[in-house]
């Protein structure tokens, strides 16, 4: 049986799956982060999954969304979707300390998210090395790439951006420190599975395809650590097929 407890993890509501009677044991732990205007219920199936091949899941809400959602319109929310992102990173550190210090956790550490959620993963690898592997789920490594071509499309659309090119320019650099795709080294031969549709219309596949080729010669050694997985047909929604990969993934490379 696996069961779902509802708690915060400094102030941050989330969702905590675990097989009966692991509760209070010290476990390999996995973060699920969520997509942009989802929340933290929508993939228990993950999580059940998860906790069903031992691991503690944690699903926290991202800033704006779920609990702690505060009115706004998901066009309002735009503007902030990468302050929820760094905001995000930081709050998984965070948690892990906490999930320690009550020593329920292992140094079997995971990340794993969906589109925003999977940009978070790539994220907190250039800067946390306590994540011991990663799976991202049409997710996004670059950064500054990807923010540029956000505006720009918000432009052609004729939207009324209320930042200055000066103030985009500044977020441009302050995203750089995240961005996976200028710090490849950071990964430094962790366990990383990307799963990503062809025909996404909203997180760009080929930035993210580019990043896996400019980085496979960095896994020649242990080739096995690195998959990139396409999907001919998929758009913007995780299939089973990726659900079951990011389950075996962990199984394999986070397991003790």
């Amino acid at each position: 049986m696996i069961e779902i407890h509802r708690e915060e993890l400094t102030g941050i509501p989330a969702l905590h799956a675990v097989k009966s009677g692991n509760m209070k044991k010290e476990l390999p732990l996995i973060f699920f982060v969520h997509g942009f205007t989802s929340a933290k219920e929508h993939n228990l199936h993950f999580a059940y999954l998860l906790a069903d091949k031992g691991f503690r899941v944690i699903l926290p809400d991202a800033m704006l969304h779920g609990e702690r959602a505060d009115g706004r319109t998901e066009a309002e929310m735009m503007y902030e979707f990468w302050n929820i992102v760094v905001n995000t990173i930081s709050e998984l550190d965070l948690m892990k300390n906490k999930l320690a210090a009550k020593g329920l956790i292992n140094d079997h550490i995971g990340v794993v998210g969906t589109s925003m959620g999977g940009i978070v993963n790539f994220g907190a690898l250039t800067q946390f090395n306590w994540i011991k592997a990663g799976v991202s789920l049409m997710g996004s490594p670059a950064y500054e790439a990807y923010a540029r071509g956000q505006i720009q499309a918000l432009k052609r659309e004729g939207t009324d951006i209320p930042y200055t090119d000066g103030e985009l320019e500044e977020m441009y650099r302050q995203l750089k420190k995240y961005d996976l795709t200028m710090q490849p080294e950071t990964l430094n031969g962790r366990p990383l599975f990307i799963w990503h549709g062809k025909k996404d219309p909203v997180v760009p596949f080929g930035l993210t395809y580019d990043f896996y080729t400019k980085i496979r010669n960095d896994y020649q050694k242990h080739p096995e650590r690195l998959q990139f997985l396409a999907d001919e047909r998929a758009g913007h929604k995780v299939t089973r097929e990726a659900l079951l990969k990011t389950v075996q993934w962990f199984t394999a490379f986070l397991k003790e």
